[in-house]
């Protein structure tokens, strides 16, 4: 417990570390196993402390492959319940002044937790790695300065800050830190301009060819298109650079840095590479996103996407060896953590591609 906010340079993460491996070598002793602590509570809890710390939209990518490792179905849907019931109780740079170290000098974690647990958002009964309760982990922790951390009476809004989107752009879903967008924006409509790759959007956006109503489409990012979902920092940084933060959007299949805000929607699934309908867009279609409906949709006809879809070229990586080639091959879109398939999955998709170049 602390563990998220304590300074790395600090006595109390020594001794953290020193609290860790004795608890590691106990639990070893005792059979404990991470299956044992990583269950379907843990993972609804972990989303909800997301949610009230508005927090990066990568714990959603990780903590879904997780769950995939832990042989745990996790539908991507459950977030925006967990998301419904979860307020939003601190909101931390970028997205205001305030830093990791001011809400541990405000009472971390554990005092947002013990928060949520008031609320009913977390449980707490489940056991921990301690070996006690999440509820007896966090037992005392109050908040010192309710500026950083809000009381669950207070929230700085009543839902969480992020969101999943879905829509004929992102059937399996897209992710959006909603606590990063300026409050004003609840619904955004404007015209695309397609990018096969994060160094053409970076083109241009230097060189004002992207302005105020766009929509700025990054595809290729993805898990196999990047291959890996590199992350899209640099453009949105770029792009409320600029003062552009409320007047041009940004969608992708790649994934965003915790430093990110504006209007940026990520993971969109199916990635383009896996022939998602992000892959048809093209420069001047309309994209509306409505965030309190947590809809991203393409102001385009199916029959229209249908006929584009003809003409799609089936993806090819530019990774020809190494173990990128393999995770290429064999990864899967980011509605399920950018995990890998099964053989049987892979020699499906394999089959699919080759029907795919024949006709």
């Amino acid at each position: 417990p602390g563990n998220g906010t304590i300074l790395a340079v600090s006595d109390e993460r020594r001794e953290l570390v020193r609290q860790a491996a004795t608890k590691l070598m106990d639990n070893i002793k005792s059979n404990v196993r991470p299956r044992d602590i990583v269950t379907k509570e843990a993972i609804d809890d972990a989303f909800a402390l997301d949610m009230a710390m508005g927090g990066s939209t990568n714990t959603v990518l990780h903590t879904l492959a997780i769950a995939r490792e832990a042989g745990i179905d996790y539908d991507l849907k459950d977030i925006n319940e967990i998301a419904k019931k979860t307020p939003y109780l601190s909101k931390i740079a970028p997205s205001s002044v305030y830093t990791m170290h001011d809400v541990h000098e405000a009472g971390g974690v554990p005092a947002i937790i013990n928060q949520l647990i008031k609320k009913g958002a977390i449980k707490g009964d489940r056991i921990t790695v301690t070996g006690k309760t999440l509820k007896e982990n966090v037992a005392g922790a109050e908040i010192k300065n309710e500026e950083i951390i809000h009381p669950i009476e207070h929230p700085i809004s009543p839902v969480g800050g992020l969101s999943i989107l879905y829509g004929n752009i992102a059937q399996d879903g897209a992710v959006i830190k909603v606590g990063g967008v300026d409050p004003s924006v609840k619904t955004f409509r404007g015209k695309a301009i397609c990018c096969d790759s994060q160094d053409q959007a970076l083109e241009l956006i230097d060189n004002g060819t992207v302005k105020k109503g766009h929509v700025v489409v990054i595809r290729y990012e993805g898990p196999q298109g990047g291959p890996g979902m590199p992350e899209m920092l640099a453009p949105t940084s770029k792009i409320v650079g600029r003062g552009l933060g409320k007047d041009v959007a940004l969608i992708t299949d790649g994934r965003f840095s915790g430093a990110t805000r504006g209007i940026a929607i990520g993971h969109v699934s199916p990635e383009a590479a896996e022939g998602g309908n992000i892959a048809l867009i093209e420069d001047g279609d309309e994209i509306v996103i409505d965030l309190p409906n947590r809809t991203l949709d393409l102001l385009v006809d199916d029959a229209t996407l249908e006929e584009r879809r003809k003409h799609l070229k089936t993806f090819k990586s530019k990774i020809s060896s190494g173990w990128l080639r393999r995770y290429t091959a064999f990864a899967k879109s980011a509605n399920v953590g950018g995990t890998l398939m099964s053989d049987e999955e892979f020699e499906e998709r394999k089959a699919e591609r080759q029907a795919q170049e024949k006709n």
